[in-house]
C-alpha cells in the first residue's frame, strides 16, 4: 500500500529482457532505502513492484509480461526518469490517499497550459474508467496522488502546483504523454458493490 506522495525520482540504469519479462535497474541517490530490503514492495511510476536486490544507491525489480502490456513500463528506456515511493509502514503519514499500485489503465495528456504559477492539465481516461473519476475526488497518475478539478465527457482536469512539478516527473508533461492511471480505491469497490443484480440474483445473500 502507498500514498501517492512521491519520495524520490530515479533514473533507469539498465533494462534486461528475460524471456518476455524484464529486469529493471533503477538508481535513486536521493531516496532513503535504509528501511528497505529485497522482497519489499516499491511503487515505480505508479506500479507496485517487488525489489529483487539492493546495491549501492539503487535497486532491481522484475516486471512481468502482464505489467509490460498494461502499463507504460514497457516504454521505459535507459535514462528514463521514474517516480518512486517505498511501501507505506504502520505509523507513516498518510498525506495523499490510499494507493494500491495496481494500475487500472493508461491515460493520455490532451492539453497542458500555465495557470498562474501552476500548470493545468487535461487528461483523457480510458472509457471503462471514467465512471470512477469524480470532481474533487482522487486519482493517481504515474504514482502521484492528485485531486480531480473537473470532469468532462471523456477527460478530466488536474492542477500541478510548482512543488509537484519540481519533485516528480509530471513537471515535463506535454500533449500525447501517456500516464499510468489508478482510480480511487474506494470508488472502485463502491462501484462493485452497487452493480446491478446478475441473472436475477441479488448482489448479497438474503438475510
Amino acid at each position: 500500500m502507498f500514498t501517492g506522495i512521491v519520495q524520490g525520482v530515479g533514473d533507469v540504469e539498465a533494462l534486461e529482457p528475460r524471456g518476455g519479462d524484464l529486469r529493471l535497474r533503477v538508481t535513486c541517490p536521493r531516496l532513503d532505502l535504509s528501511r528497505t530490503a529485497a522482497g519489499d514492495s516499491i511503487c515505480v511510476q505508479g506500479c507496485c513492484l517487488t525489489i529483487t536486490d539492493l546495491a549501492g544507491r539503487g535497486f532491481s525489480v522484475d516486471v512481468s509480461r502482464e505489467s509490460l502490456a498494461l502499463t507504460t513500463l514497457g516504454e521505459l528506456r535507459v535514462g528514463s526518469r521514474v517516480n518512486l515511493e517505498p511501501a507505506l509502514r504502520a505509523g507513516d503519514p498518510l498525506g495523499g490517499h490510499l494507493v494500491s499500485g495496481h494500475v487500472d489503465g493508461v491515460a493520455e495528456v490532451r492539453e497542458s497550459r500555465p495557470d498562474g504559477r501552476s500548470t493545468r492539465v487535461l487528461v483523457a481516461a480510458p472509457a471503462a474508467l471514467r465512471r470512477f473519476i469524480a470532481p474533487k475526488g482522487s486519482v493517481t497518475l504515474d504514482g502521484v496522488s492528485l485531486t480531480v478539478n473537473e470532469v468532462h465527457a471523456d477527460t478530466f482536469g488536474i492542477n500541478l502546483i510548482p512543488h509537484t512539478q519540481s519533485v516528480t516527473t509530471l513537471g515535463s508533461l506535454n500533449p500525447g504523454a501517456r500516464l499510468n492511471l489508478e482510480v480511487d480505491l474506494l470508488a472502485r469497490y463502491l462501484a462493485r458493490l452497487l452493480e446491478l443484480p446478475i441473472e436475477g440474483r441479488a448482489p448479497f445473500p438474503a438475510e
